[in-house]
């Protein structure tokens, strides 16, 4: 395999993997289905209406585009929170700023290989794309707690993701179980995305004039 096959390959993938978090991050039907999954009116106190609100604010936050300081519209919010909200909005911020880019650079690499009649580099993207989700949900099947907290350990060198209730109600709106469905939609989007490159890569593999090499 080319190097042009190979880095077509790892741009797509990327793309892939940047694509189905920030998909995750903006399909709000995922937690306002869990609002009644996890009972959070009746565990939290706040009506149905208030979680959303506030909830819409966060993502809107989290946003490339948003511009401005995260204000809850009825949530108390600590300084330490503040700090680890602005922390998580720069990783969001990067994975939407490098998806637009990859896209592009994928695409046209991408075409450049179907047009030499060179599509394997579909079959490498399908093994990388796959990797991931096989060795996150292998940690995530053992235990999601420990999971959940290595990963915070890894992306953030404080512990102000460790959130009061009595000075940061938003994490009362936050169920681990949430996080926990976000991981498995981004892992089944990758999957999906996966086995897709692999199937268009058999198809156009089985035409006569179709070189894989």
């Amino acid at each position: 395999m080319k190097i042009k096959q190979i880095l077509t390959a790892i741009a797509l993938t990327l793309c892939i993997l940047s694509a189905a978090v920030v998909f995750t991050l903006n399909f709000r039907p995922l937690y306002y289905m869990d609002i009644h999954h996890f009972n959070l009116p009746e565990n939290t106190g706040y009506s149905e209406e208030e979680i959303r609100e506030n909830y819409d604010t966060l993502i809107d936050y989290n946003s490339v585009f948003y511009r401005g300081e995260l204000e809850f519209p009825t949530l108390t919010m600590s300084e330490e929170g503040r700090i680890h909200f602005v922390e998580v909005k720069r990783i969001f911020v990067f994975i939407q700023a490098v998806l637009l880019p990859l896209s592009l650079l994928g695409s046209i690499l991408g075409i450049l290989s179907l047009k030499k009649q060179k599509p394997a580099y579909l079959r490498l993207t399908s093994v990388l794309t796959l990797a991931l989700p096989v060795i996150l949900g292998a940690l995530i099947a053992m235990n999601w707690d420990q999971f959940f907290v290595l990963f915070h350990k890894l992306f953030f060198n404080n512990d102000y993701w460790i959130f009061d209730a009595d000075t940061d109600p938003i994490i009362l709106l936050l169920p681990d179980g949430f996080f926990m469905h976000c991981a498995l939609m981004i892992l089944a989007l990758i999957v999906i995305a996966s086995l897709l490159c692999f199937v268009i890569y058999r198809r156009l593999s089985r035409r006569p004039e179709i070189c894989s090499n």
